[in-house]
């Protein structure tokens, strides 16, 4: 999870694919020039372990567009393959 906020936050598009699982991954991923991250907290993990299939990561990260402040409190889906963990989705959840 924190590898992929420093993606965006470094606008790392090929590793965001990298890691992004490929049945879910968007055919146009758009980081905008205008977004700064200013922030990531980890709210809650369930599974995630070495020996689990599947991991749930609640989160909030902060960043400005344009000097106006935003949030982003998603529950996000990882799934391990062959020992990689890649995101599946997530649910934004609404404040």
């Amino acid at each position: 999870m924190r590898s992929r906020y420093s993606a965006y936050a470094t606008a790392n598009a090929d590793y965001l694919r990298r890691t992004w699982y490929p049945a879910t991954c968007p055919t146009q991923l758009e980081l905008p020039a205008a977004q700064q991250w200013l922030g990531l907290k980890i709210l809650h993990c369930e599974g995630g372990a070495t020996d689990d299939s599947t991991g749930t990561v609640e989160f909030v990260a902060r960043y400005k567009v344009h000097g106006r402040g935003h949030r982003l409190h998603e529950k996000s889906v990882f799934e391990q393959v062959g020992g990689r963990w890649f995101y599946v989705g997530g649910e934004v959840v609404a404040r």
